[in-house]
């Protein structure tokens, strides 16, 4: 008789970065709510327990560890303590991530620097370092959070759309150089989501009609427990034949 698909993270152990707020806590609270154990990557040290908190009223095990990508440093000692408190990394989230918005005439290095220093060079290294202790096991799951800026051009964006096409095309590439290692890379792409982050822009009537207008299927904004649900799609077994893949969550944005 075929196995139906499972779909629940039993005795796994993930790390997410970006964990504080935003998606990244909605993630690694429904990481938990799946059943993983949950390493919570902060930037600020003094974030991170509400996180902590709602993960182990799941019944699941929560470790805040500083975590800022872009330090090399960081990211090998957070790579460390989870190893060493958990046993392994099973799971790992690049939710981390910005992009100063600015038209083109006026991108300044320093803001080019920081997106692609955070977006993708960040998401590399920390995804290096993991991807060590995964090919340790002989298996592991790596989603990425990139975006529909990937895919479509945001007026004012054009750093952050790069840097998200960045993000989709080194997932298809370690997909495929690390397979053989039972690993599976994949992403996810969203629309505007309902976060602090995104909260000023969308408090703007006009801005606000004009995304739900562009999200052409849906017409609607979308809310962080749509991403969560990408994702764990992603870490469970039922996806485990799926890698190099971005998985869209856009409502319709990018058919129209």
């Amino acid at each position: 008789m075929t196995k139906a698909p499972r779909f629940d993270l039993e005795g796994q152990v993930a790390l997410v970065t970006g964990a504080a707020r935003g998606l990244g806590r909605s993630i690694a609270i429904a990481l938990a709510d799946a059943g993983a154990d949950v390493a919570i990557g902060v930037r600020d040290p003094a974030t991170g327990s509400d996180v902590a908190r709602s993960v182990t009223e799941l019944g699941r095990r929560a470790l805040v560890v500083p975590l800022d990508v872009t330090d090399r440093d960081q990211i090998k000692s957070a790579t460390e303590t989870v190893t060493d408190q958990f046993g392994a990394i099973d799971l790992l989230v690049n939710n981390a991530g910005l992009g100063p918005e600015n038209s083109p005439l006026d991108v300044t290095e320093s803001d080019f620097d920081l997106t692609f220093d955070v977006n993708v060079k960040g998401l590399f290294f920390t995804s290096q370092a993991v991807g060590r202790v995964m090919i340790g096991q002989g298996s592991g799951r790596i989603v990425n959070l990139s975006s529909q800026a990937a895919l479509v051009a945001l007026p004012g964006e054009s750093i952050y759309c790069a840097s998200k096409a960045a993000v989709s095309h080194l997932t298809s590439c370690l997909a495929v150089e690390w397979g053989a290692f039972g690993i599976n890379v994949n992403a996810v792409a969203p629309t505007f989501i309902r976060t602090p982050g995104t909260e000023p822009a969308l408090s703007d009537p006009a801005f606000k009609a004009d995304v739900v207008e562009r999200i052409a299927a849906l017409h609607r904004i979308g809310d962080p427990s749509d991403v969560a649900g990408a994702v764990i799609f992603l870490a469970s077994p039922a996806a485990s034949l799926i890698t190099g893949t971005t998985l869209v969550v856009d409502g319709g944005w990018t058919v129209r």
